[in-house]
């Protein structure tokens, strides 16, 4: 009998630390020190120093990103540490910036990355919901 059990350890902000399978995956990899910093028009403040290094976080089978254009997902720190993890996957916008090991997908495709007990894991990209509402008379 297979088990699927998920263990799932906040690191800070975006940044999740995810075990399944034999494989680590981390999510939206924010490493800086605190500071006021301007990303995409608006000046945003890091309060809090990561718990705990980059470095002891290792190994990571593939980061999973939902986007690179934002300090508050990939800062300076982040950036660095996506050459140590075994892959990158987040948009296709993000892959051609970031190339090395970064896999871009379209919303809603896929791609699979093998588990040591010889299942498969299935990762989809699901695009940004946003959402509008108005008002009307």
């Amino acid at each position: 009998m297979k088990t699927n059990t998920v263990s799932l350890t906040l690191i800070d902000g975006p940044t999740l630390l995810i075990e399944f399978g034999g494989l680590r995956f981390l999510t939206d990899p924010t490493f800086d020190e605190p500071q006021v910093f301007s990303s995409a028009g608006a000046t945003e403040r890091k309060l809090n120093s990561p718990p705990v290094s980059a470095e002891s976080l290792l190994p990571i089978d593939a980061v999973l990103l939902s986007h690179d254009q934002h300090l508050d997902n990939l800062d300076p720190a982040g950036r660095a540490f996506l050459p140590k993890a075994g892959k990158v996957i987040s948009t296709i916008d993000a892959a051609e910036r970031l190339g090395g090991n970064t896999e871009g997908l379209a919303p809603w495709s896929s791609t699979e990355l093998p588990l040591p007990d010889g299942r498969t894991l299935i990762i989809t990209a699901y695009p940004h919901v946003m959402a509008r509402l108005e008002s009307r008379r």
